[in-house]
């Protein structure tokens, strides 16, 4: 297994509803980290799509709706090419039409395309969503890994991430060491105090590094202030430090653009002298409380 992986976290102004420039822009980028050997490319949350739901509007008539696409499909299908060409993984935000087995009725997830450096393509569709997303997107109940030649890499989107510590925990206790956290926070209270609360406590809570890739910039409602980074754990009494980008908030956090760099993820396991995963963490136990009445 292999520690040293070269990752590009994008701070991405996707166009609302404009599914051809933000293609185009996500190619670019792709091409970009590629001739500068990235093994692994992140972008945000709905980055194919925009992010900001049209409230006054009916299910069939939402934006995410009318432009989302399956997996694979149209733009996964042309990406597939770029991380072939480049032997790259490419992770990206959209919105994912879907048939449920069950129902034979298409559903849309908030969802994340995992393209592998063989063009291989699959998706992981966000579990928890917050406010109005629900308004046009179906929960999933499933996480997702991605086994690599770095190991198992788990991946989460935003809400998933910065308020359901479980998720990660779970990828942890499967030997993750890097999260992927696709991830649409806009520039609201709430939002980014959880934001930059969360990712340093669990990055050394759980010894995990954490990517994570933002919108920036005027959505359709909504001002997203970037802020995309890499954040792990560090051999000093500060615990974590951010390896590459700018912390959520910092100056110029904001700016559009790339940000690359190389991380080792042997410290996710270096400085790792607390048995969590060796017997301290207890499941069973978690669910039997929840299971009383």
């Amino acid at each position: 297994m292999e520690d040293k992986i070269k990752i590009a976290v994008v701070n991405f102004h996707a166009k609302w509803g404009d599914k051809n420039y933000n293609l185009s822009a996500i190619e670019k980028y792709c091409n970009f980290a590629g001739k500068n050997k990235v093994d692994l490319i992140l972008f945000p949350e709905t980055c194919l799509n925009g992010y900001d739901n049209d409230k006054d509007k009916p299910f069939e008539e939402k934006m995410h709706v009318k432009t989302a696409e399956t997996i694979p499909g149209e733009s996964s299908l042309k990406l597939s090419h770029i991380a072939k060409k480049y032997n790259m993984y490419i992770v990206y935000g959209m919105a994912e039409k879907a048939l449920d087995k069950n129902s034979n009725e298409a559903k849309i997830y908030n969802s994340a395309a995992i393209i592998y450096p063989d063009g291989k393509i699959d998706s992981y569709r966000k579990i928890h969503l917050p406010f109005d997303e629900k308004e046009w997107a179906f929960p999933s109940d499933e996480p997702k890994i991605i086994k690599s030649q770095w190991g198992n890499i788990g991946i989460s989107i935003c809400y998933d991430t910065y308020c359901f510590p479980e998720l990660i925990r779970y990828y942890r206790s499967q030997k993750a060491r890097l999260l992927l956290n696709v991830t649409a926070c806009p520039d609201i209270n709430c939002t980014m105090a959880a934001a930059m609360l969360s990712l340093p406590a669990y990055a050394y809570i759980n010894y995990i590094f954490i990517a994570s890739s933002n919108l920036c910039g005027k959505d359709k409602f909504n001002y997203f202030p970037g802020g995309s980074n890499i954040i792990g754990p560090d051999n000093t009494k500060k615990g974590v430090k951010v390896y590459t980008g700018k912390f959520f908030g910092k100056k110029d956090s904001d700016r559009e653009g790339i940000f690359i760099g190389e991380i080792n993820l042997s410290l996710a396991d270096k400085y790792n002298n607390i048995p969590i995963f060796d017997g301290d963490w207890q499941p069973l136990l978690y669910r039997k409380w929840l299971d009383k009445k």
